[in-house]
């Protein structure tokens, strides 16, 4: 486990302004594609700069493949799509050994896991061999194909989509894969506004032109301007947004704060606590020393996005909910009462003193 380590000196004004520019330039670009969806914008370019892996949930057609094929787009990393079914194998994901009649021998064929950007696509359709094939690709940044393993490219990140609303034919991800996820953002559904733009910017026939109350005049969604997103962030400026999230000033009672937060998540040994009881009834098992590690990165990150150098608590409580909403194991008696894992965040984020 890596050990966290606080920054001694808060970022120049320099640096956040060049970091604030990269950030509006690729929020621009993303709204070429996306409209609204600022929760799951942001947790993409947090996994980014973290380096960490996302897991999207959400109803189909929501966007999460068009956003994720457009982060591609905006980086110029190279994507791949998988379709994950019930029938997948794990070869079909990592590759295997293919004989060659002219020399004699075997040679590898890679599959699509080799590539900077997976889009992994209804995750949960997969069987257990191919999700432990996921897995050392997640943690290990390798594959193993035949007795050799074969380190993926850098930088390599896995951005995984299930469907909460249809459970026939899936298979519930370990709890060891969630683990290895950086966030998990739920993807909602846009507010009427937000899908009025939807379909002004999706038909070129004339909707915002034929409307009566259309005022401002709208892109043309023919030119490419208008739908093509634009690269803006390459390996250098990624440097510069990683340098910057490093560089933020974290207090050491925020840290405290972070460890007690997902300390507070884990019931054992803590349900004697006076006035606890009543939460932890609801959990069955907390989150592991790699949720602090993930709670104290995308802290400082969400404080860069906000423009400040420092860490601040509402960081903290911000990025506790995409952090710990899959890390959570939640009882039987959690579900009979119908909380679902953010309520239950909401609850410890309340029994934890604010620094």
């Amino acid at each position: 486990m890596e050990e966290i380590e606080g920054a001694e000196r808060p970022v120049p004004n320099e640096a956040m302004e060049q970091t604030a520019e990269l950030l509006k330039s690729a929020r621009r670009e993303m709204a070429k594609r996306i409209v609204g969806q600022e929760e799951m914008i942001d947790g993409l370019f947090s996994a980014l700069i973290a380096g960490g892996h996302i897991l999207l949930e959400g109803v189909p057609g929501l966007a999460k493949t068009r956003a994720v094929k457009s982060l591609a787009e905006i980086t110029g990393l190279v994507f791949k799509r998988i379709q994950f079914t019930p029938d997948l194998l794990p070869a079909d994901l990592t590759g295997t050994l293919v004989w060659e009649q002219s020399s004699g021998a075997f040679s590898v064929r890679r599959g699509p896991v080799f590539a900077n950007l997976i889009l992994a696509d209804e995750i949960n359709r997969a069987p257990a061999k191919v999700q432990s094939a996921l897995l050392e690709a997640m943690e290990e940044r390798q594959v193993t194909i035949g007795e050799t393993s074969y380190p993926l490219p850098d930088p390599f990140f896995v951005l995984a989509t299930q469907n909460p609303i249809e459970h026939e034919g899936t298979y519930a991800l370990p709890e060891a894969e969630l683990d290895r996820f950086l966030l998990k953002l739920l993807i909602r559904y846009p507010s009427q506004e937000e899908e009025m733009r939807i379909l002004d910017f999706a038909a070129p026939f004339g909707t915002a032109a034929g409307r009566k109350d259309a005022g401002a005049e709208k892109a043309d969604p023919a030119k490419p301007d208008a739908v093509s997103p634009h690269r803006v962030l390459d390996s250098a400026s990624l440097e510069v947004l990683r340098a910057a999230a490093d560089s933020i000033f974290i207090d050491e009672k925020i840290i405290r704060y972070i460890t007690a937060i997902s300390a507070a998540s884990r019931p054992l040994g803590q349900a004697s606590r006076a006035g606890r009881e009543g939460l932890y009834r609801y959990i069955a098992f907390g989150a592991s020393p790699r949720a602090s590690l993930a709670l104290y990165r995308c802290s400082r990150i969400r404080a860069l996005f906000e423009g400040r150098p420092f860490v601040s608590p509402e960081d903290v409580k911000a990025a506790a909910y995409p952090v710990l909403r899959h890390r959570l194991v939640l009882s039987y008696e959690a579900e009979a009462d119908g909380l679902d894992a953010d309520t239950v965040i909401s609850r410890i984020l309340a029994l934890v003193p604010v620094p």
